[in-house]
Order: structure tokens, then C-alpha cells, then sequence
């Protein structure tokens, strides 16, 4: 039953990146829609391919953070198993509602929550929960912060221009911003559901001598940090996000493109750029931070060099209220789909 319940915690782990895909699509191309640069269709097909260009680029930091976000040694595969059926279920209810909540959160919630249900509270790992925690408030805040500097400074260089050719020359620059914050969203997100099956790989060889464990599972760690995924592993994260970002998103889209502040090419380069910059970042240090957290935070930044009350403040104290709960509720989430499926035989 075990092997059984890995392929389910696979499979489950690449929907929940697709999940991912289409509901953190409108991160990357609500602003390049909303400003019509691209259309609807030729931004989801720049940002899918972008997403799974990241695969090249980034080093595995955000997955160990992930996979050691519990104590693998003191859980079983059921525990992932209700972590992955939580936050799926927090992930399609809050793109139902368009509410866009961190697929990040709810994942690192669901995943303690049930772990928590199966050992006790000393099985997390509370340093790495809090360092996460912290950035429900940190990755908007800097996200604000870099895109009104980025702003100002896009703004002095851009003060003796012809308005005519700098919004042409910004809808290019667009595309570029775009593309960087994609590669970031790809590099940040898919690299989460990494981590969930590299920890489910290790409890299910757990005690195994390494070189017993067959080479498609084999997880190999350097000075205690994971070094090494299988290529099936990486290849279907990746693959699966840029064709959940196909999928679109558009209900988030709405909110994110227009009901925060209105958009320009201008406003949609400094958004975008102050979120890329901000995920390579922290993609740098293995901190998994939200995306739609990072580029929310950008958007409110740029409406900031306009005037105050360019940036609908009720908006984004909803949005704020759907972040702070996100954890928590993942977390109580998954702890009542475990105690569910523990009364079953199957799973007992």
C-alpha cells in the first residue's frame, strides 16, 4: 500500500504545481495584460515558457527549505499525503473566489498541519515555519519599497523623453520584465512541490543504505542541503506549472490587473521588475516567498508615485486578511483530511 501511496503523492504533487500554474499566472501577466502589451492568450504563452526556462537557471535552495520544513525522520507518507489534499483544496477555493493567496503558504501550512496531527508540534521545524511566517509581510513590503524606488528612479532617467517613444519603448521593456519575473515565479513555486516529493522519497526509503535506494529516487544531499533531485522529478515540476500557466488564471487576473491600481507600461516595468528582482533574491537564500505576495506589493508601490489614494486600500486589506489566514486554515485543513483518512484501514 506504501508504493501506492507514493505514486499518489506524485500525482498529486504535479496537479497541485498545475493548480499552481493557473492560479499564480495572473502574478506574472496581469500587469502585461492589463496594459495591453500582450493579449490574454500571448501572455499566458510567455510566461508558461519562461516558468519552465527556470529549470536552467536556479539552484535547488527553495526545495531543501521545503523538504525540511518537517522532521521527515518522525512522519509518514500519509502525512504528506494530507498536506497535498489541503492545500489543493485552499488553492481551487481561493481561485474560485479570485482571492490570490500564496500557493507557497498554503502548501508549507498544509504540510505542518498534518504533521502536526501525526507527531505533535515538536516535529516542525519552527525556525523555518516563522522564517516563511514572516514574509506573509516582508516580501509586499519590500515589493513596495523596490518598485516606488525603481519608479522614482525610471521616472529621473525618463524626464527629458518623448511620452510617445517611451511608451513604446516601455512596452517593450515589458515584455523583458515580464519574462524575468516568469523566470522567478518558475524558479520560486515549481521548486516547492520539489521539495514535497524529495521528502516523500525520503521517508519511503527511509533506513535504506543509499546506495540501496534505486536511482530515480535517489535524493543526494551535500554539507547537509539537498544537491541533487531526479531529472523526472525536475522536469515534471517545471513542465507541469508552465502548462498550468497555459491554463490561465483569469478571475485573479482581474484583481490583480486592475482593481489595485490602474496600469501602465511604465508602472507594469517597475512592478514587474521590483518582483524579479525581489524573487531572485530570495530565491538566492532558499527563502520561498510568495509571489502573488511580491508583485501585489509592487503594484501598490508604483500606485504610490502617483498619490496616495491611487493604490484601493480596501482592496489590498482584503487581500491582506486572505494571506494572514491562509496558513492556519491549511493547517487545520489538513490536520481534519488525516484524522478523515486515518479512520480508514487503508491508510491506518
Amino acid at each position: 500500500m506504501s508504493f501506492t501511496l507514493l505514486v499518489t503523492i506524485v500525482i498529486l504533487a504535479f496537479s497541485f504545481d498545475l493548480i499552481n500554474g493557473f492560479h499564480d499566472a495572473a502574478n506574472s501577466i496581469a500587469t502585461v495584460v492589463s496594459t495591453k502589451v500582450l493579449t490574454p492568450f500571448q501572455a499566458v504563452l510567455w510566461a508558461a515558457f519562461f516558468n519552465v526556462v527556470a529549470y536552467l537557471v536556479f539552484e535547488l535552495n527553495v526545495a531543501d527549505t521545503i523538504a525540511k520544513t518537517v522532521d521527515t525522520s518522525a512522519i509518514t507518507l500519509l502525512v504528506i499525503l494530507s498536506g497535498l489534499i489541503a492545500a489543493i483544496i485552499w488553492n481551487l477555493l481561493t481561485w474560485y473566489l479570485g482571492i490570490p493567496s500564496s500557493s507557497s503558504h498554503t502548501l508549507v501550512g498544509g504540510f505542518a498541519g498534518a504533521a502536526i496531527a501525526q507527531a505533535g508540534f515538536d516535529v516542525v521545524h519552527g525556525g523555518k515555519i516563522l522564517k516563511i511566517g514572516a514574509f506573509i509581510f516582508l516580501a509586499p513590503l519590500l515589493g513596495m519599497i523596490i518598485s516606488y524606488f525603481t519608479s522614482i528612479i525610471l521616472l529621473w532617467l525618463s524626464r527629458r523623453g518623448n511620452p510617445f517613444r517611451l511608451e513604446k519603448r516601455f512596452k517593450h521593456l515589458q515584455l523583458l520584465s515580464s519574462a524575468l519575473f516568469s523566470l522567478g515565479h518558475g524558479g520560486n513555486d515549481a521548486q516547492k512541490v520539489m521539495g514535497i516529493i524529495a521528502a516523500a522519497l525520503l521517508v519511503y526509503f527511509k533506513g535504506l543504505d543509499p546506495t540501496q535506494v534505486p536511482h530515480w529516487a535517489r535524493i543526494e544531499m551535500l554539507d547537509g542541503k539537498i544537491h541533487h533531485i531526479p531529472t523526472w522529478i525536475v522536469f515534471g515540476c517545471y513542465t507541469a506549472i508552465g502548462l498550468g500557466t497555459l491554463m490561465g488564471g483569469w478571475r485573479i487576473v482581474k484583481t490583480m490587473g486592475s482593481k489595485i491600481t490602474k496600469m501602465t507600461p511604465f508602472e507594469g516595468v517597475a512592478a514587474e521588475g521590483a518582483g524579479a528582482i525581489l524573487l531572485f533574491v530570495t530565491e538566492a537564500f532558499g527563502i520561498p516567498v510568495s509571489t502573488t505576495h511580491t508583485i501585489t506589493g509592487a503594484i501598490m508601490g508604483v500606485g504610490l508615485t502617483k498619490r496616495v489614494t491611487a493604490v484601493r486600500w480596501g482592496v489590498t486589506i482584503n487581500l491582506l486578511w486572505a494571506w494572514i489566514l491562509t496558513i492556519p486554515v491549511s493547517m487545520l485543513l489538513a490536520m481534519g483530511v488525516y484524522y478523515l483518512l486515518s479512520l480508514f484501514p487503508a491508510f491506518a
